[in-house]
């Protein structure tokens, strides 16, 4: 059974940052592109970022490109988001996320993340 589980997810102020992990189980990690994906409250799906599954290149949503990076570390079967430089607008659900060939795709249930002051 391929499970996703998110963590690291909290109350931070503007300015601070967080790290999220994703523990991947019950597949092959390191043959799939990972992402991260998240949603603020009473709004859509807004995807984040991902990585892939060969060198490691990484791509963001221009809202967050030099404030976060992604990661993964394949012998630990984790992903990870560093968040730094955190708005309120970052509030949201967030969702580490694999990607497949066919839909559907799995995905965890999700780690809040609140920026206040």
């Amino acid at each position: 059974q391929v499970q996703l589980v998110e963590s690291g997810g909290g109350l931070v102020q503007p300015g601070g940052s967080l790290r999220l992990s994703c523990a991947a189980s019950g597949f092959t990690f390191s043959k799939y592109w990972m992402n991260w994906v998240r949603q603020a409250p009473g709004k859509g799906l807004e995807w984040v970022s991902a990585i892939d599954n060969g060198a490691g290149s990484t791509y963001y949503v221009d809202s967050v490109k030099g404030r976060f990076t992604i990661s993964r570390d394949n012998a630990k079967n984790t992903l990870y988001l560093q968040m730094n430089s955190l708005k309120p607008e970052d509030t949201a659900v967030y969702y580490c996320v694999r990607a497949t060939y066919w839909l559907p795709w799995t995905w965890g249930q999700g780690t809040q993340v609140s920026v206040s002051s």
